[in-house]
C-alpha cells in the first residue's frame, strides 16, 4: 500500500469514525486525532479555536450540542499527500439531532494534517455549512 492509499484508510476508518461521534455526542475521539503540538486551528461552521486549549473547549461545546447522530458520511472531493503533510477537501453530510432537534445537513470541510511520529494528525479545519 502506497502513502496515499495508506493516508486514504486513515481517514475512511479513524477520522470518519471521529467525526461521526463528534455529531452523537463523544468529543474524546476527535480530540485524540487532533495534534497536541502547535499550531492548530479551527475556522468552523460554529466555533473557531486558534490553540490546543480553545480547540478542546471548542470540541466540548460543539459535542455538548449534538447527539443521536442517525448519519454521518464524508464525500471527498480533493486530496494530496506530500511526506509529511496531507489535506483534504470535501462534504460531510450529517444527520443528528443538535439541541435536542434533529436536523440533516452538509458541512464544506476542508483540513490539513500532519504526520506525528508515524500517525496522521489534524492540525486544521475550515469548515461552513451549505445552505
Amino acid at each position: 500500500m502506497n502513502e496515499r492509499e495508506e493516508f486514504l484508510t486513515w481517514v475512511y476508518t479513524s477520522l470518519v469514525e471521529a467525526e461521526r461521534a463528534q455529531f452523537d455526542g463523544d468529543d474524546g475521539p476527535r480530540r485524540a486525532i487532533w495534534s497536541r503540538e502547535e499550531p492548530v486551528s479551527v475556522l468552523g461552521a460554529w466555533r473557531n479555536a486558534t490553540s490546543r486549549d480553545e480547540l478542546v473547549e471548542a470540541f466540548e461545546v460543539l459535542a455538548s450540542s449534538f447527539s443521536d447522530c442517525t448519519g454521518y458520511s464524508f464525500e471527498l472531493i480533493s486530496f494530496d499527500v506530500n511526506g509529511d503533510m496531507a489535506y483534504t477537501v470535501g462534504y460531510e453530510r450529517i444527520s443528528a439531532s443538535m439541541d435536542g432537534k434533529p436536523r440533516t445537513f452538509t458541512l464544506r470541510a476542508t483540513q490539513v494534517y500532519r504526520r506525528e511520529g508515524g500517525e496522521w494528525r489534524v492540525v486544521h479545519r475550515h469548515a461552513d455549512a451549505i445552505g
